[in-house]
């Protein structure tokens, strides 16, 4: 029986991508440097230290990782903020509510900032229904690496057999399977070009959730790739 839900948050709880996708596009022009779909597709559920990582080895910037990602957040934090119509992913408030009404444990783990996840938790209320915040900022490497959702799983008042992880993105999917935990891939509009084959269960819309559904999956031993 599930008793622990992990949710990703960018693509599954909102949909800040095309917030993302300015800020770093307004920074590749600062930085002169080109970013091709294809390749930006690949940065989908990785954290952006990791990225700005892989761009400064590829096209040898001067800034330092970190100063790099001061500056792309210095574009989001503005975009985030004047954005009105930023909303939850249709059906997630709903998912959130039922698992917590029927005593299921949220953790979320993003790939996201920590700035970042606690702006979406403001404004959109939903900090009271999860018992762990974890961004992927505190681990040395991102998601397909397993290490966030090993350690969300660690937070968990169930064992990790008991655990689920909701994800939109081949790198999240990766992770999961990798971590050797039951994963949900929600087949998200906002996330092109994302392999979900590898996860256990996919979903095209929130409304084919339940908590009823997902305490009671047949989990059996967790698939991993």
């Amino acid at each position: 029986m599930v008793r622990t839900v992990i949710f990703d948050m960018d693509g599954v709880i909102v949909d800040t991508e095309p917030v993302h996708r300015y800020a770093y596009y307004r920074h590749f022009e600062e930085l002169g440097i080109e970013v091709p779909d294809a390749e930006y597709a690949t940065f989908t559920g990785r954290s952006t230290k990791n990225v700005y990582q892989h761009l400064k080895d590829k096209h040898g910037l001067e800034p330092a990782v970190d100063e790099l990602v001061l500056m792309k957040r210095e574009f989001f934090n503005r975009a985030f903020d004047e954005k009105p119509d930023l909303e939850l992913l249709d059906g997630v408030r709903t998912l959130i509510e039922d698992l917590h009404r029927h005593h299921l444990q949220l953790i979320l783990a993003s790939s996201a900032s920590r700035s970042t996840i606690d702006r979406v938790m403001r404004r959109f209320a939903l900090g009271s229904y999860f018992s762990h915040l974890v961004s992927g900022e505190d681990f040395p490497r991102s998601k397909p690496d397993p290490a966030i959702f090993e350690h969300a799983a660690s937070l968990s008042e169930a064992p990790k057999s008991q655990c689920v992880v909701i994800e939109d993105s081949s790198n999240g999917v990766s992770a999961a399977k990798a971590a050797g935990i039951y994963c949900i891939g929600y087949n998200s509009e906002h996330s092109p070009l994302q392999d979900l084959s590898h996860a256990d269960l996919v979903v095209a819309h929130f409304r084919e959730l339940t908590a009823e559904r997902i305490a009671t999956l047949e989990m059996g031993p967790a698939r991993t790739v």
